[in-house]
């Protein structure tokens, strides 16, 4: 074997897509692209702000925002598959062959899924908890800072080595779920599979740090007088959620990690032969898949809730009801994974179980549902846009709801398991559930995090976008499914169905509105933020602790931790005439920014890519730095600094000025 192929593994000339138009031109764009960012950021002299203020920070805020623009930018990676994915499906009808081949298709379809989950509704869930949880329970930062920054990168690493495979090599063909024995090495023997697991392990080890951190912080850092039952209901949601993904994300952890072995290793797992089962691997991903589900939806619940009182001027109605149904929810949500193997022939009474279970995890849902209502009955509703955005979700996450309860009966499910019908209700789900959710949140604290409001025609714009586009976009697979439509599928023998694909079509176009539009409410947002700046703290008339502090907040949060008498603790202060603290400033105590996560997620970036290409010896290497990094940082003694309190009096002194202004 010739020397360079030693150095470089099975990398070759032929690795890269030089042949293929479609991801050579995407390639062309993104490289210039990111030319003209890096060298604005180097006109303008940015790379040492970037690197002390925001890449090495430890401020949750900051490592919050930072989990939201990943997603946003991975949204837009994502939407594009769909579209490409929802074009071809458009002409691919009656013996035409559309413009993509299976092999290109179905790298798209499982980016697709990978890309929308793991790095789109996970970090923008991730970001909003972050940000918000803190200042909602009174606390200064997170459990453990460090934890936090470095579960940011590695998930960031994991997007990175994702979006590599778009140009050197190829992402894997076996679906957003990698499903065994379609993923083992015998059918996927190209670098797919490789990226896909490499990506997932060192983003999903992100994420369970995460929840693990945002679970202490929950239980051990809210401010004095806050008892569980008197937290906030987003901060239930949040902690409910993250328990779930501390007990799930090890189970995918070790799925993935057993695949690996089959490949790289020569175990059988996951096969047929030599004992091995794939049936295994698909109960453990699904496991950890449909739990997966309530880590998203919790958080999207919790922004509801916060909205919708805050809007209708009300308590939540039936706060303690709440509590439990999302704590139900959160138990049940381990019991239904099987449902997903109804088609399997498990048997009647394994089926049934798995069925009932399915259909009474409904019933907390729908008591959410009828809380949120009677919020509103009667309140003084202001129709602003985060209200919007919750009116939209009722009416469209209840139809997903019904559709799911449809599915949870085993006899229907045979006849509808592997059609287009089950995807629409995932999609039904999760957009108009978690995606809603998410934006709702984002418009919501925006003005708390940056000080000025997003633009509020271009939100509309975002908003009719979404909502008329998911409709349309939708609603025809629906129907297409009932028709027996299969999915996973990029022809269509059928020329009669082409009508529904090209509706489709439509939708998604009117969708990618949507997303200009949101994208265009922040460029506007910043271009207008004089006008629409908020001085008060609490442009919405909010209920809870965040909206006690300047916008943005301090790095500390709170001059003087807030003591807590009853629910809604704002809006309590804000009965009772509280002001704002006058003086008696002290030096407060802070963690210190650090650049170790940065390393630490960089080495994990070159080890994965390494094992992708099998180059053992830069994965040596790797290894060997992120032992070295690793514990070399536990000698770091200098961790913590103290802001002094002249800078604490300065900083109030101008929050009560721009207030009283």
């Amino acid at each position: 074997m010739p020397e360079w192929k030693t150095i470089f593994g099975r990398l070759t000339i032929e690795s890269f897509p030089i042949h293929e138009p479609i991801i050579l031109g995407t390639f062309a764009v993104v490289a210039l692209l990111g030319a003209a960012i890096v060298a604005a950021i180097t006109r303008y002299r940015l790379w040492g702000w970037l690197w002390r203020e925001w890449f090495t920070s430890v401020d949750h805020k900051k490592i919050g925002i930072m989990y939201v623009i990943l997603g946003i930018v991975m949204l837009v990676r994502g939407f594009g598959d769909a579209v490409m994915m929802r074009a071809q499906q458009a002409i691919a009808h009656g013996g035409a062959e559309g413009y993509l081949d299976a092999h290109h298709y179905d790298q798209i379809f499982t980016a697709h899924g990978t890309i929308m989950i793991f790095f789109v509704a996970i970090p923008l869930v991730v970001g909003i908890v972050n940000y918000v949880v803190p200042l909602q329970i009174g606390a200064r930062d997170v459990a453990f800072p460090f934890l936090n920054n470095l579960s940011f990168w590695l998930t960031a690493s994991g997007a990175v080595l994702t979006m590599v495979s778009l140009f050197v090599g190829e992402f894997a063909r076996t679906g957003w779920l990698g499903y065994a024995p379609l993923s083992g090495l015998k059918y996927s023997p190209d670098t797919g599979v490789d990226y896909y697991l490499w990506s997932l392990q060192i983003a999903g080890i992100g994420t369970t740090l995460s929840a693990i951190n945002m679970v202490a912080t929950i239980v051990k850092l809210r401010a004095p007088g806050m008892t569980m039952m008197k937290m906030p209901v987003f901060c239930w949601t949040a902690l409910c959620s993250n328990v779930l993904a501390v007990a799930i994300f090890p189970v995918l952890t070790a799925a993935f990690a057993l695949l690996l072995l089959d490949r790289y290793v020569g175990t059988a797992f996951f096969t047929n032969e030599a004992g091995g089962s794939p049936m295994m691997y698909w109960n453990l991903v699904w496991m950890w898949g449909h739990p997966e589900v309530y880590v998203l939806i919790l958080p999207a619940f919790g922004i509801y809730s916060e909205i919708t009182s805050t809007f209708s001027g009300k308590p939540l109605f039936g706060y303690a009801s709440m509590v439990y149904a999302t704590v139900v929810i959160t138990i049940l949500s381990w019991l239904v994974w099987l449902h997903h193997f109804f088609t399997m022939g498990s048997g009647a009474s394994v089926n049934a179980f798995f069925g009932i279970a399915t259909m009474v995890i409904a019933i907390p849902t729908g008591a959410k549902v009828f809380n949120w209502l009677f919020t509103m009955y009667r309140g003084r509703i202001r129709y602003d846009l985060p209200m919007m955005w919750v009116v939209a979700f009722m009416l469209t996450f209840v139809v997903g709801g019904m559709t799911g309860v449809l599915l949870a009966v085993p006899a229907a499910d045979f006849v509808l398991h592997n059609s287009l019908f089950l995807v629409a209700h995932f999609h039904n789900v999760i957009i108009g559930g978690v995606v809603f959710g998410l934006f709702a949140g984002i418009v919501y604290w925006f003005p708390k995090a940056f000080g000025f409001r997003l633009d509020p025609w271009w939100g509309a714009v975002g908003f009719w976008g979404w909502v008329v586009g998911y409709w349309i976009a939708w609603t025809p697979m629906y129907v297409a499914g009932l028709m027996g439509t299969t999915r996973r599928v990029r022809k269509f023998d059928d020329p009669d169905l082409q009508f529904w694909f090209v509706l489709a079509a439509i939708g998604v176009v009117i969708i990618a509105i949507g997303i200009f539009g949101f994208l265009m409410s922040i460029v506007m947002g910043i271009v207008r933020r004089d006008r629409l700046r908020d001085a008060t703290g609490d442009p919405w008339g909010g209920r809870t602790l965040e909206w006690s502090t300047s916008s943005p907040p301090p790095a500390y949060n709170f001059a003087f931790t807030p003591v807590v008498h009853r629910l809604d603790a704002w809006y309590d202060m804000k009965g009772r005439g509280a002001r704002a603290p006058q003086g008696g400033w002290r030096a407060i105590h802070m963690p210190r920014n650090t650049g170790t996560g940065v390393y630490l997620s960089a080495l994990a970036l070159v080890l994965g890519f390494a094992m992708v290409w099998y180059m053992w010896w830069l994965a040596a290497v790797a290894f060997a730095g992120l032992l070295a990094v690793g514990i070399g940082h536990t000698f770091v003694r200098d961790r913590d600094h103290h802001i002094p309190a002249e800078e604490v009096a300065r900083i109030e002194a101008e929050r009560l000025a721009n207030t009283d202004g």
